[in-house]
């Protein structure tokens, strides 16, 4: 992981971890690795990691067992508040782009009905 110094390492973290839970890296119930380990992953200190996933858990992503560990909550609907969201922040930067080109709400739909189907997930 990339760190910006001008953001919080804490919040990186947590943008990160999200991340990894949208895409399915880490899927719903599923443990999450130790936060030992993910400080050692990070290059960071484990007090850094733990706000990050306290972060999570105040979300609803992430549940706390108090022996067993960390794991990704199952309930949807905190996770489809996410991905909502982060479709939400896409959509927008790509509306700012076709105006920046001079590209008007037509051609924009037209743009992602030519690319649905041929563009990678």
């Amino acid at each position: 992981m990339r760190i910006d110094d001008t953001r919080p390492i804490w919040i990186q973290l947590a943008d990160s971890f999200r991340g990894r839970i949208t895409d399915g890296t880490w899927k719903p119930g599923e443990k999450i690795p130790s936060v030992r380990d993910l400080a050692i992953e990070a290059g960071t200190n484990p007090n850094t990691v733990q706000r990050a996933l306290s972060a999570l858990d105040e979300e609803g992503l992430t549940v706390p067992k108090r022996t067993a560990g960390r794991f990704v909550a199952t309930d949807e609907s905190a996770l489809h508040a996410l991905r909502t969201n982060d479709a939400h922040l896409a959509v927008d930067a790509y509306i700012r782009a076709c105006r920046s080109l001079g590209i008007d709400l037509e051609g924009a739909q037209a743009l992602i009905d030519q690319r649905w189907d041929t563009t990678e997930k």
